[in-house]
């Protein structure tokens, strides 16, 4: 959940950093003009999947920053080797290049996986977990986690957020357009006006929230997946 929950946030942050440079620059009047639906969604799903991969790509680096994961480069005592050995051969298993493997300070047991592809991912879990689970449970952990890398969860849900991104955009601007043409006097604006500004923005907000609870049932879904790979992967 953890490793969902930074995408979506990241995700979310990089769209509304899209929204305002895009009104900033005017992008949106040149595409969102009375008629011109078509150009509006293609807008809608370059920005929308650009935003996506673009979180997607950051991921790793926004794990490790936020979550503060130090990644194991040289095994500093025996928990850390018997970490770097177990995810070795449970990527080796999968099929996977070997990913990194970090340690983050929580009390509160916790694992994820991220990152852009198959062969370049970063697998972290809480010094809680350590503590708190024998290295049975803390396998069967880490094999879930490589079972995530395995099946490209993440490039899966990239591909779902884009989507998502896209129908975000664009009847968030519809949205904004009807606004502003009912706010007119005459009913005649372009739908570019204040009305336009704020009630896209608003309605991007409230839409983008929305799209993150059917992202969160996608992953979901990929999480069953994950725990039959991880059994196999731990057994």
């Amino acid at each position: 959940m953890t490793r969902i929950l930074l995408y979506l946030a990241t995700n979310f942050a990089v769209m509304i950093v899209f929204g305002i440079v895009s009104r900033l620059f005017g992008l949106d009047q040149m595409v969102g003009m009375p008629g011109q639906l078509g150009n509006l969604m293609v807008f809608a799903a370059l920005f929308g999947f650009a935003g996506s991969f673009i979180s997607l790509a950051m991921s790793k680096m926004m794990a490790k920053r936020s979550m503060g994961v130090q990644v194991i480069e040289q095994p500093g005592n025996a928990t850390e080797r018997w970490l770097l050995d177990t995810v070795h051969r449970q990527a080796e298993k999968a099929g996977i290049g070997m990913p990194e493997v970090g340690i983050f300070q929580s009390s509160t047991p916790n694992a994820f996986a991220t990152g852009m592809n198959k062969n370049d991912a970063l697998v972290a879990v809480s010094t809680g977990l350590l503590a708190s689970m024998s290295r049975e449970e803390v396998e069967a952990v880490l094999g879930h986690e490589v079972s995530h890398v395995a099946n490209g969860d993440m490039v899966a849900m990239g591909l779902i957020q884009g989507i998502l991104n896209t129908f975000v955009i664009f009847f968030a601007r519809v949205v904004g357009m009807i606004i502003d043409r009912g706010m007119s006097r005459d009913g005649q604006s372009h739908g570019h006006g204040m009305g336009y500004f704020l009630g896209s923005m608003i309605a991007e907000f409230v839409f983008g929230i929305l799209a993150s609870f059917i992202a969160a049932w996608f992953s979901r879904q990929r999480e069953f997946r994950a725990d039959r790979g991880g059994a196999s992967l731990s057994s």
